[in-house]
């Protein structure tokens, strides 16, 4: 076995002849394996809250999803159509024609809402249906309409009010003077069949449509959408279909992923993870600033031993060694406890959920190898650091006399 290691693990198991030294030593433990358990446990609560987040964005986002290069849409062909019916990467594609609408109901206007027109597909690429929590989806060739319930609560309309029709205006494109209202804008009137409960912007935003509906709404002309959207074949991969469907729409469309389509989420929740690790890091360097004072008491304290280990031949550079793999040792072996106690907390509150957001939510954890080798390397990196720090006050004159 290896001088150094040997001696740096009788070292590590031996209590010290005072006191001052062994309280020391338990503290600066204690605080790597709090410091490891506590670093664990916040990513992966904010792991958690990351996918509890993106579950529902991923409820009415596609596998992809192709958006037109330029302006607000773009014209497909039958031909192109055919090519991607006959594409065995996706399961099912759903044209989209999408733009800004302003609503009014019972003298109350929203003029921030967006109108989503899909086809008779729309439910094979995404499963909007189960975000319907009152009233039900649409159907084609109606003037029925589902709009978000923020956008329900702002006009205070419910589902089925044949009474009282919801109207849909869109301005007309055009040039000259204007002499009538109906010269201004395109107007529809439209039943509202279903309210959907996504989060909050979605249902402050969207109010979605029968396809034909939008598209005259708009004025749009045959085979001119604003979108399509696609469902995968398991086991296809993403590059792959993307590369295709590009091959097919050309360059006039761009092709983009779930993570494409929310980039400004992504961002912000990978910006806040960051912040959150660089935080609970600093915690564990002041915790290991611990061990770089247990390392230099315990070599003040074995001064006369280190002194008997040089005359009997070992290096100023064996001696380091000894307490710079007896700080890497009690920085790995408090890592592995504390994140031993993380993994333990994070299996409990997964099982019986012991920390409740609302009495029906549990606070969202997720227990994800990728935070285990986080949460390892870091305290490896900074124990090597902290005990390459304390090891290099032992000197010369400190052993030879």
């Amino acid at each position: 076995m290896n001088f150094a290691l040997y001696i740096a693990k009788r070292y590590l198991h031996s209590k010290s002849s005072n006191n001052a030294i062994n309280f020391i030593t338990i503290i600066a433990a204690v605080g790597i394996i709090v410091g490891a358990a506590s670093l664990f446990i916040v990513l992966s609560g904010f792991a958690g809250l990351k996918d509890f987040t993106l579950q529902f964005t991923s409820i009415i986002d596609p596998d992809l999803k192709a958006e037109t290069a330029e302006g607000k849409s773009f014209f497909i062909t039958n031909q192109e159509l055919e090519k991607l019916d006959r594409l065995d990467d996706i399961v099912s594609y759903s044209k989209i024609i999408e733009d800004r609408v302003f609503i009014a109901f019972d003298n109350k206007n929203y003029p921030n809402a967006y109108i989503k027109g899909v086809d008779e597909n729309y439910e094979k690429v995404n499963t909007i249906d189960s975000v319907i929590p009152l009233g039900s989806w649409l159907s084609q060739n109606t003037n029925q309409i589902v709009v978000g319930w923020g956008i329900s609560s702002n006009l205070s309309f419910g589902v089925l009010d044949y009474g009282k029709r919801v109207s849909l205006y869109v301005p007309k494109p055009g040039k000259g003077q204007i002499t009538a209202t109906n010269q201004i804008y395109n107007t529809f009137q439209a039943i509202n069949v279903g309210i959907f409960d996504i989060n909050e912007e979605l249902n402050d935003k969207y109010v979605y449509a029968p396809f034909h509906f939008a598209k005259d709404l708009l004025g749009y002309q045959d085979n001119q959408i604003s979108a399509i959207e696609f469902k995968l074949n398991e086991g296809i991969k993403e590059d792959q279909a993307k590369t295709n469907i590009q091959n097919i729409l050309g360059n006039k469309v761009v092709i983009k992923n779930r993570a494409q389509l929310n980039d400004a989420l992504y961002k912000m929740l990978n910006t806040e993870y960051l912040a959150v690790y660089l935080i609970f890091t600093l915690v564990l360097i002041i915790a290991l600033f611990n061990v770089i004072g247990s390392i230099i008491m315990m070599i003040l304290d074995k001064k006369k031993n280190l002194n008997t280990l040089f005359n009997l031949g070992a290096t100023q550079k064996d001696i380091q060694k000894i307490f710079f793999y007896q700080g890497v040792l009690m920085t790995l072996l408090g890592g592995i406890i504390g994140l031993i106690i993380g993994v333990v907390l994070i299996f409990l509150q997964k099982t019986f959920a012991l920390v409740m957001i609302t009495p029906s939510l549990p606070y969202p954890v997720a227990l994800k190898a990728i935070n285990i080798l986080i949460v390892f390397l870091t305290i490896t990196i900074l124990g090597v650091i902290a005990s390459k720090i304390a090891s290099t006050r032992i000197t010369k004159n400190l052993v030879s006399n």
